[in-house]
């Protein structure tokens, strides 16, 4: 006879049982993790305050080097949000000595790329050369760091390149959410109210004197740490360094962390009109807690559960039980200040507020249960087992040690991060979901249709409804 089974052709000779699923073996259980070590790494400090970080990987023929600067976002003077980016971007249109083609050519020669960027803590500069092509790309970075020309053409493209990214953001519901979430969130006096990359209107202030200003006042060596990752040892590595970095001279402002208040301190629901719109993009969450937290490994486990993962509670129930979205997510965007938690999805109009609603449950939920022994153990078994797929290569390992540069990390974090995601308890989730999720700061932010969606939403109590234009710039008046 022969048949289909969940869409497989199966067949059996007369007279013999057909092979059901249950007759099969059972699935191999997940083993025991692998030991694993985070490459060694040491600190050296050269005369003028420069930090040198140095991995000795010998396993691939490259080295990754990567310099962290205090110059992020949080930086920028009221009224000039962009500045640091605008500063990152425009170090690779050339330099004293090379204009950017001369100096995209060099780098093509090295057979390498140049990558920079701003985030809110820090500005990154970096690059991966074969390592016997070491000494020639640190020049290269040297000069891109210290001596950048910041041509006035070229501040231009990069300007109108970003006019085109806040066209497109403010047009797709994705990225207005985004904007409006964020501007929501934080209290109008904090830089984390206005977007890092700036608006329309910052940009167009960003002139040259301000770049120029702005890159020689903070990049400064007692600002920067340079990490060099790969097949290098360390007294070469720190003597390159000192060849390229040493007469680098000057102090930098020291550090002050923007104000985090969040600014509205109860639940509100605030609606982004889009008119008829098929499909809401759904933002929820508060500020909470920033990055060098003791909580931190116990939140991270909690979060995994809530909605950090495919099988979390918030996918599970919104994607699988209900079918209103492909995938809902939490996160906490984790910034030296407090940073937010955010849950994200996108519905079709008709389901928004039910969405809401499950929403609002898991958050409560987890606040009020222990979470099972099950999802406890699937998180973190996924946590460790992932953890040193995070480091295979010689730039994501650089990227690590920049993070314990850029949050201010114990030099063993990485050594006792598996033991201490494993020793994450139950208790431990419910406590720190019970002090870090809290219901009554909760916003909700929802670009989609109002007329459609106002009134079931209302029903569900979430708190005073707002209504915004997509084009309202001012949602967060100046102080």
């Amino acid at each position: 006879m022969s048949g289909v089974m969940n869409g497989i052709t199966a067949s059996a000779s007369e007279g013999e049982p057909m092979a059901l699923a249950s007759d099969a073996p059972p699935r191999p259980g997940s083993g025991e993790p692998r030991p694993y070590r985070f490459p060694a790494f040491q600190t050296r400090i050269l005369s003028n305050g420069l930090r040198v970080m140095v991995a000795t990987v010998p396993a691939y023929p490259v080295v990754t080097t990567l310099a962290v600067v205090e110059a992020g976002a949080t930086r920028d003077p009221r009224d000039f949000e962009g500045l640091a980016q605008l500063v990152t971007r425009g170090l690779a249109e050339g330099t004293r000595s090379m204009n950017a083609l001369e100096l995209t050519m060099r780098i093509e020669m090295l057979g390498t790329t140049l990558d920079t960027g701003a985030d809110w803590d820090s500005a990154i500069v970096q690059l991966t050369a074969l390592s016997s092509r070491i000494d020639d790309a640190m020049a290269v970075l040297a000069e891109v760091l210290r001596y950048p020309a910041f041509p006035e053409h070229e501040l231009e493209r990069l300007r109108a390149e970003r006019r085109a990214d806040l066209a497109q953001l403010r047009a797709e519901p994705r990225g207005l959410s985004d904007v409006f979430f964020s501007r929501l969130l934080y209290a109008a006096s904090s830089r984390f109210a206005r977007l890092a990359g700036g608006d329309e209107r910052s940009i167009e202030r960003l002139s040259r004197e301000e770049v120029v200003a702005y890159h020689e006042r903070f990049y400064r060596p007692d600002a920067t740490a340079l990490m060099l990752v790969g097949d290098i040892e360390v007294e070469h590595a720190v003597k390159l360094a000192s060849a390229c970095f040493g007469d680098w001279a000057g102090k930098a402002p020291p550090v002050t962390e923007p104000p985090a208040a969040q600014r509205h301190l109860e639940p509100r629901v605030h609606l982004v009109h889009k008119a008829e719109a098929p499909q809401s993009e759904v933002r929820v969450g508060h500020v909470a807690i920033p990055r060098l937290h003791e909580d931190y490994f116990p939140v991270v486990v909690m979060n995994a559960i809530l909605g950090g993962l495919f099988s979390s509670r918030l996918n599970l129930n919104l994607r699988e039980a209900h079918a209103y979205t492909y995938g809902a997510h939490s996160a906490f965007d984790w910034r030296r200040a407090a940073s937010p938690f955010e849950i994200s999805t996108a519905v079709e109009t008709a389901v928004t507020a039910d969405a809401l609603r499950e929403i609002v449950q898991e958050f409560t939920r987890i606040r009020e249960e222990p979470v099972s022994d099950a999802e406890l153990s699937l998180a973190v078994s996924y946590l460790v087992g992932v953890f040193p797929i995070r480091f295979e290569t010689t730039a994501e390992v650089a990227g690590g040690l920049a993070n314990v540069e850029i949050f201010r990390l114990p030099s063993n974090y990485f050594d006792t991060y598996r033991e201490r995601v494993q020793a994450v308890t139950t208790a431990d989730v419910l406590r720190v979901a019970q002090a870090h999720l809290d219901p009554s700061r909760l916003q909700v932010v929802v670009v989609g249709d109002a007329d459609a969606i106002r009134e079931p939403i209302a029903a569900l109590g979430l708190g005073p409804i707002t209504v915004y234009e997509p084009t309202d710039d001012d949602v967060v008046p100046a102080p």
